[in-house]
């Protein structure tokens, strides 16, 4: 029976930011299907977001880090956040100077200073990166005041002390979970609020279950904080060597970066690509 793949996108499948996998990957993607085995994005992007990538065929997806699932042509999961416990969020968000992006399934809307917060960080983890590509350049991204009322599913956060988003924990965590990326040396610290209904590993389970497959015929692949659920879920877990240093703790295997075709030599290394 062919393996379940679920891929993280940024960092993972391409460089952070970006909407095209190494044409190796992209080989070893069709050749792992060719054999049976069936590929699913698993990612923090919302449906907008992570759009460009539906091109290469996959074989559904764990979108808004689990809160909206599709298998094929099949919605499987939809799970916004009410609209009281955003509102809710957001002040409390705002009261202690966290910087926000709400994402809905095809819009996100961003406080004015994310900007200017980004750019005292000259690196950071692919999520970081990811926003700092998608602000600078205008990928979709519009301004908080001209939110239109959508169903949102997660809060992005953006801070410069992680003080300031602990402060935020004790009303919310009830309802949410706070996904911190490791705390940088320098710069912004930054992390999703993500409904404890829901998790990428979540929409994994989802996903197998309506395949009537076994979780130990799963395989993630990552490289950040909101990966870990995915990895502690799936039968074997694979974290990119770009990646979280804390999340390799939780990896079965470490394979090269994304940039030097680590995912090919993933999956040739797993017997993916091979008869």
């Amino acid at each position: 029976m062919g393996k379940l793949i679920f891929l993280d996108i940024d960092g993972t499948l391409v460089p952070a930011g970006t909407n095209a996998p190494p044409k190796s990957a992209e080989r070893a993607i069709r050749l792992a299907q060719e054999r049976g085995h069936r590929v699913f994005l698993c990612s923090g992007r919302n449906l907008g977001m992570l759009r460009p990538l539906l091109r290469y065929r996959f074989d559904g997806y764990v979108a808004s880090s689990g809160g909206y699932v599709v298998l094929g042509e099949e919605l499987l999961y939809d799970h916004p956040m009410s609209e009281e416990q955003l509102q809710t969020a957001l002040d409390i968000f705002h009261k202690n100077g966290v910087v926000c992006t709400i994402e809905g399934r095809d819009g996100s809307f961003c406080d004015s200073d994310l900007k200017s917060l980004l750019s005292e960080s000259e690196e950071g983890n692919s999520e970081l990166l990811r926003w700092k590509k998608a602000v600078s350049e205008n990928l979709g991204i519009r301004p908080m005041e001209e939110y239109d009322g959508q169903p949102i599913y997660k809060i992005v956060l953006a801070a410069r002390s992680i003080g300031q988003i602990e402060a935020c924990r004790p009303p919310l965590e009830r309802d949410f979970n706070f996904m911190i990326q490791d705390i940088p040396e320098y710069g912004c610290v930054n992390g999703e609020m993500v409904d404890r209904a829901f998790d990428k590993g979540k929409g994994i389970i989802r996903i197998a279950e309506r395949l009537g497959s076994a979780l130990s015929d799963t395989i993630g692949f990552g490289d950040s904080r909101n990966d870990l659920e995915m990895m502690e879920v799936c039968g074997f877990s694979v974290c990119m060597g770009n990646g979280s240093e804390q999340l390799k703790k939780f990896a079965d295997y470490v394979c090269p970066p994304v940039t030097e075709d680590g995912l090919a030599e993933a999956f040739r290394r797993l017997g993916l690509t091979e008869s």
